[in-house]
């Protein structure tokens, strides 16, 4: 091999190696530092643009389930609101049946009739005063279906026992069932229509006697619980009218769509309401007291049924932050997976290159002493 003093191939190589070798102990250095095995695009860009993607998702489900816990801690307000006034009902049936005999007299009644009417103001406040985060609950929450304006539901011929809403927007909807005998049923708001077959849902063109079936136009976010009185082509013309109302909407998922969220909708609960209907009531006279009965036995079915709904959505909330929460950590493992370090691999590469870089140094150290050896030729 010439001995050459211009340039030290031996050392250069050497050089390149500590070089290489330093690179090396500094990137386990700040893996080791940082837990990160990705930390810039430069360490596995595929990778990052993964890791980023279900950072975004978890990120999104975590809010997911808070949004989740606060729709439940709203629901709870209102049913713990409804509970009371479901205990003023039962007290104001007690009057009514007090009332309702003959073993008191009209100047015990106008008693019985002040604590009555005292109630039923109660119920009002209660229904005006009760919300969360400043939005009144139980006055109407969420759009709702108007039974007056809708013919579909207004006309007991039609067959719709009900309508249900989840996510429909608010306005006027239009059926479409011209032919009775194709079991088509065309549902739009003039923006959005769809269209449904529910031949498997019909004995012949009716629902037979004694049944129900469902009709469910799932991208408008409606479904009719149709009875035995409907028959195909009934609803043709007939309208679905939907209020418009405040809230109404849970975020529970990451992402935009019907499937990411839940509607939830509370009537007016509110004495003089059009769903309890009881300032028309009075207890200030024997019969009017029992026909007051009837009247409230419907409002504390009516304030059940609400209470029941509120219990269901809660139920509803629980097993979504459960099933949230499951995903969260699992795609959360997918991530780790992608973007932590593996410590014992990193000290191992660690403990590598420092042995390497130690090395490297020295050889470069004897590397840079051989071209003194052409000094011991000019002697």
């Amino acid at each position: 091999m010439p001995l050459r003093v211009n340039n030290n191939i031996t050392a250069i190589n050497a050089r390149r190696a500590l070089a290489a070798n330093s690179r090396t102990l500094s990137t386990r250095i700040e893996r080791l530092a940082t837990g990160l095995r990705i930390n810039r695009a430069a360490d596995d860009a595929a990778g990052l643009a993964v890791s980023e993607g279900l950072r975004a998702e978890i990120g999104g489900m975590t809010q997911a389930v808070r949004n989740a816990e606060h729709a439940t801690n709203l629901t709870q307000v209102a049913e713990g609101a409804l509970n009371e006034v479901s205990a003023m009902l039962i007290r104001m049936r007690e009057l009514a049946a007090q009332s309702s005999s003959s073993t008191i007299n009209d100047d015990n009644r106008v008693s019985l009739t002040a604590e009555y009417n005292q109630l039923i103001s109660e119920i009002d406040r209660i229904a005006n005063v009760t919300s969360y985060n400043n939005t009144v609950l139980l006055i109407g929450f969420g759009n709702t279906v108007s039974t007056n304006l809708s013919t579909s539901l207004s006309d007991p011929s039609v067959g719709v026992s009900s309508a249900s809403i989840t996510g429909a927007q608010a306005g006027s909807y239009t059926f479409i069932d011209t032919d009775s005998t194709d079991s088509q049923i065309t549902l739009g708001n003039g923006t959005v229509t769809q269209t449904i077959n529910i031949a498997t849902a019909l004995d012949g063109n009716r629902v037979a006697t004694g049944t129900t079936a469902i009709a469910n136009f799932d991208r408008l976010g409606i479904t009719l619980n149709l009875n035995d009185a409907f028959t195909d082509g009934d609803l043709d013309g007939r309208s679905l009218v939907i209020l418009s109302g405040t809230g109404g909407s849970f975020q529970v998922g990451p992402d935009n769509g019907a499937f990411n969220q839940i509607e939830f909708t509370i009537a007016d609960m509110r004495a003089s309401g059009p769903a309890l209907n009881l300032t028309a009531t009075s207890i200030g006279t024997l019969q009017n007291a029992r026909s007051a009965l009837p009247m409230l036995d419907l409002a504390i079915d009516r304030i059940a049924r609400e209470r029941g709904n509120i219990g269901a959505i809660q139920n509803r909330m629980a097993f979504t932050i459960a099933s949230t929460q499951n995903a969260i950590q699992n795609i959360q493992a997918s991530e780790s997976s992608i973007r932590d370090a593996d410590v014992a691999e990193e000290v191992s590469e660690f403990s590598r290159a420092q042995i390497l870089t130690q090395a490297a140094t020295a050889i470069l150290v004897q590397a840079n002493a051989i071209p003194q050896t052409a000094l011991s030729l000019l002697q």
